[in-house]
Formats: structure tokens, sequence, C-alpha cells
């Protein structure tokens, strides 16, 4: 059954609204993944074949696909309004998520409402410490076995985190190989470390009936998104092999 959705969030960050703007509309992947950029105009052409519904520059952008290819969602609207704050020295935006579920829409709906908090923090985040720094995205999936009720949990332990780091804390961790980052965002459903060169986001999406999400924002000079995806994905895949969940 056809459901309607909306989910909003407003929130301010330490940024201009130019800078704001340049970090949703360019597509470069500095805090959700590369993505054609939308054509400048409305009526233009967006993302994934979405259509540019409003276009001010720096303080309205619109875009929606009412055939997004995905019989779960087929509608698809995102809505992004900045407005300046201290003199246009910080941003306030609101951003509204909105669209149709027909299958299983509890499910979907949480799903896509956590992943609004992660993906905004993670702006908020990118905006704060790299922007505009040039960046190598890398994603990858886990396993099957990283669709297992307990999988979320078992990353923690892979990585060498314990229940007393909190977010803020910086951690020591056990990646593809060992690195001190900071402890961005941590709940049951999400990771996130910031080292001085990249933003890694762990995302628990076996609480949804997938596989475990991982993905990479690398902003060093030399960063070879290939190679990342590649050490991460062996990581990520030895954490969910036989006798390395204990």
């Amino acid at each position: 059954m056809s459901k309607e959705f909306e989910i909003v969030r407003e929130f301010e960050v330490d940024a201009t609204p130019e800078e704001v703007w340049e970090a949703v509309t360019a597509g470069t992947g500095g805090y959700l993944w590369p993505m054609e950029p939308p054509e400048p105009k409305a009526g233009g052409r967006g993302p994934f074949g979405s259509t540019v519904t409003a276009w001010d520059p720096p303080h309205r952008y619109t875009n929606r696909s009412e055939d997004t290819g995905m019989p779960a969602q087929p509608l698809n609207q995102l809505d992004h309004t900045i407005e300046p704050r201290d003199g246009g020295r910080r941003a306030w935006v609101r951003y509204v998520h909105s669209g149709i579920f027909t299958d299983d829409w509890d499910n979907q709906y949480d799903g896509a409402n956590r992943h609004t908090d992660f993906y905004l923090h993670t702006l908020r985040e990118y905006l704060t410490h790299f922007a505009p720094r040039p960046v190598a995205f890398s994603t990858l999936n886990g396993p099957e076995a990283s669709t297992a009720p307990d999988a979320f949990a078992a990353v923690g332990r892979a990585l060498g985190l314990t229940d007393g780091d909190a977010v803020g804390a910086r951690v020591s961790v056990r990646g593809p190989r060992p690195f001190e980052a900071v402890l961005d965002y941590r709940d049951e459903y999400f990771i996130g470390l910031r080292t001085d060169e990249a933003l890694i986001r762990f995302f628990g999406r076996n609480h949804w009936s997938a596989p475990i999400g991982l993905s990479v924002h690398d902003f060093a000079q030399d960063a070879d998104a290939e190679a990342t995806g590649a050490a991460w994905q062996a990581w990520l895949t030895s954490a969910f092999s036989t006798g390395s969940r204990s």
C-alpha cells in the first residue's frame, strides 16, 4: 500500500550559506556520494534523473524524481533551504526529504529517518573540517553474514571500540592498518570516524535486513579510492569470517 512520508531536519553549521550550497550541489562525494551536479536552473536535470524544481543560489535547492526506477519508492523529493546567520558567517539549514514508500512502509521510513541524521551529521563534519578539499570516495558492503542481527556490534569490536568509547573521544582503531581517529558519531545503527585526512562511515543496515555498509571520504592529496576500497573490503570481509566475531 502506497503512503507518503516526510522527514524534516533543521540545524546550524559553522559555514557560510555559499559553502553549504556548494556542498549540496557540487556532487563531489565530500559527505554523501559522487553524483551528477544539477543543471543550474529550475526545470533542469538533477542527480539520478531527477528534475530541479527550485534553484535560487545560495538559498533554495529542490530536486524531485517522479519515476525513480524503484518500485518501493516511486516518488522522491529533496529540498534544501539555506539562510545566513551571524552576518553570513554561519548558515541555518532546513532539509526536507519527502515522497512515497510502497512496500514495508514502517521499515523503509525508519531506515530513511535514521540515515538522515547520520548523513546530515557527516555534512556538518565535512563543512567544518574538510570543505572544499577534493575527495576520493569509496563505498562497499559486507558479506551476507553481515545481515545478522548482531552484525553491527561485531563491527565495533573488530574496530577495537569499547562500550566506554563515547562520541568525541580519540580512539585507536584496528582497521586495514592501525590508526588514530575521533569517534565523531556512534549509536546502535552508525559509527563515524574522523581522521586528519578522512571521514570513515559505518552503516548498520543489518537492522533493515541488508548488509553492513562502509564508505570512506578521503581528502589526502595522494588518496587512492580504489586501493582504499579494496583494503576496507578485505577488512570488512575478514570481520565476518569464521571465528572472528567473538
